[in-house]
């Protein structure tokens, strides 16, 4: 079974940068697309970015020219930069992997943004 712990979460003011990390168990994490989504209390999970096993990104448009989204398949780890925050990203921040028919989910870690 594949296991995903994120961090680097916690509170930080309008306009800073707080930064994620994700570490996988999953020996074949190089191989995975592996993303990012956020939910807040009562909304749809919402895509954030994903960078595929070939090292192609994609964002959703909310967050685009803001956050950056990275990979070091030599740890197992994906990483989310996130940059000029705003109390709308304010949110619970999952990382996600798919390989083929294998998904997994981590447990989500609590981003929010306040003055």
């Amino acid at each position: 079974q594949v296991e995903l712990v994120e961090s680097g979460g916690g509170l930080v003011r309008p306009g800073g940068s707080l930064a994620l990390s994700c570490v996988s168990s999953w020996d074949a994490f190089n191989k995975a697309a592996v993303a990012w989504y956020r939910q807040v209390p009562g909304n749809q999970r919402e895509f954030v970015a994903e960078i595929t096993s070939g090292f192609i990104t994609t964002y959703g448009d909310p967050v685009k020219g803001r956050f950056t989204i990275s990979r070091d398949n030599r740890v197992n780890t994906m990483y989310l930069q996130m940059d000029s925050l705003r109390p709308e990203d304010t949110a619970l921040y999952y990382c996600y992997t798919q390989y083929l028919t294998q998904n997994a989910w981590g447990q989500g870690i609590q981003v929010t943004v306040s003055s």
